[in-house]
C-alpha cells in the first residue's frame, strides 16, 4: 500500500512539471518579435530572469502584427513588440492591461554600396525613399505585418510616393496570414514584398544588393555577430521618423482568464527594474550597443 501511493504521488509530482523540468504555473508564454529575438537580446535578458525569479519565459518569436493576435486570441501571456500605435490600441480594445516602456533603438535605410538611388548623401527618409521609387531601384519588403513593416508602409506613405493597397495572404510558420499591405503603385519589378522576418529580408536584400528598412539591433547583429556577414551599409539615419521604441503588454485577465498576469507582472517588473534596463543599455555586439533603456538610464 505504501509504494502504491508513493507511485501515485510521484505520478502527481512529475506531472505538474513540464518536460523541460519547470513547472506549469512557472512558466511564462511570451510573444515578440523577429528582430528582437534576432539581436541576441533574449539570450541576455531571459536567463538571468529566470536565475533570479525561478519563472521560465517561452518565447514565440513572429511580427508584431501576428504577436499582437496571439496576445488577443490569447495564446499568449505577454506581448513584447515596437509598434507603438498598434500597442495603445491593444490595450485600448481591452487585450492588454496597459503597455510599459522598456527601450527603444531606431530603423536603417541599408544597401549596397553601389548606391544605385544616390542617396547615401540625402538626409531626410521620406527623400531617400522618393529617390529610389524615381529609380525604380531594387527594394526587399518584410512584408509581413511585422513592426518594421509597420513603420515602412508609414514613410512610404509620407513620402508623397503614390501608393496602392492591396489585400494578401502570407504564409508564416505553415500558417496563413490575412494582411493588408501599402506599397507604391507601379513597382512590381522593383518593389518585393517577401513575407519574412527581419533576418531573411536582409539576407535576401544582400543577395540582391537591394535597399531594405532594418531595425538597428537586428542589422547590427548581421553586420558585426554573423559568420558570413552582411555587406549592406548604412546609407540613411538619424531621421526623428525613424524611431523604433519597444514596449510590453500583459495581456488582460478579464479578457482572458486563463493568462498567468502575476507571472507577466513579474516579468515587466523585472525589466523595466534596475537590472533588466542595465543588461539592455550594456548589451553589445562587437561594441556597437543595440538598444537604449527607457525607465532607467
Amino acid at each position: 500500500m505504501v509504494s502504491r501511493i508513493a507511485i501515485i504521488l510521484g505520478v502527481v509530482f512529475l506531472m505538474s512539471f513540464s518536460t523541460n523540468g519547470w513547472s506549469e504555473d512557472k512558466i511564462l508564454t511570451m510573444s515578440t518579435t523577429t528582430s528582437t529575438q534576432s539581436s541576441g537580446l533574449l539570450d541576455v535578458l531571459l536567463p538571468q530572469f529566470e536565475k533570479n525569479s525561478g519563472i521560465k519565459v517561452k518565447v514565440i518569436a513572429k511580427g508584431t502584427g501576428a504577436a499582437i493576435r496571439d496576445g488577443k486570441d490569447g495564446n499568449v501571456d505577454i506581448i513584447f513588440v515596437h509598434a507603438k500605435n498598434r500597442e495603445i490600441a491593444f490595450v485600448r480594445d481591452g487585450f492588454g492591461t496597459k503597455r510599459y516602456p522598456v527601450m527603444h533603438n531606431d530603423f536603417v535605410l541599408v544597401g549596397s554600396k553601389k548606391d544605385p538611388a544616390s542617396i547615401k548623401n540625402i538626409s531626410k527618409i521620406s527623400a531617400v525613399l522618393k529617390a529610389i521609387a524615381d529609380k525604380k531601384a531594387t527594394f526587399i519588403s518584410r512584408g509581413d505585418d511585422s513592426g518594421t513593416h509597420t513603420k515602412e508602409q508609414i514613410l512610404w506613405k509620407n513620402s508623397g510616393v503614390p501608393i496602392v493597397e492591396q489585400n494578401k495572404t502570407i504564409i508564416k510558420k505553415g500558417k496563413k496570414l490575412e494582411i493588408t499591405s501599402k506599397f507604391p503603385v507601379d513597382s512590381e519589378n522593383w518593389y518585393f514584398s517577401i513575407g519574412q522576418g527581419m533576418g531573411k529580408a536582409l539576407t535576401f536584400a544582400d543577395e540582391k544588393q537591394a535597399y531594405t528598412l532594418s531595425d538597428r539591433g537586428t542589422y547590427i547583429k548581421f553586420k558585426y555577430g554573423k559568420t558570413p556577414a552582411i555587406e549592406l551599409d548604412i546609407l540613411n539615419q538619424g531621421d526623428a521618423q525613424l524611431l523604433n521604441p519597444y514596449g510590453i503588454i500583459p495581456v488582460n485577465p478579464k479578457k482572458h482568464p486563463h493568462a498567468k498576469y502575476q507571472l507577466a507582472m513579474e516579468f515587466v517588473t523585472w525589466i523595466t527594474g534596475a537590472q533588466g534596463q542595465k543588461l539592455i543599455n550594456d548589451y553589445r555586439v562587437q561594441g556597437k550597443q543595440l538598444f537604449y533603456p527607457d525607465v532607467i538610464n
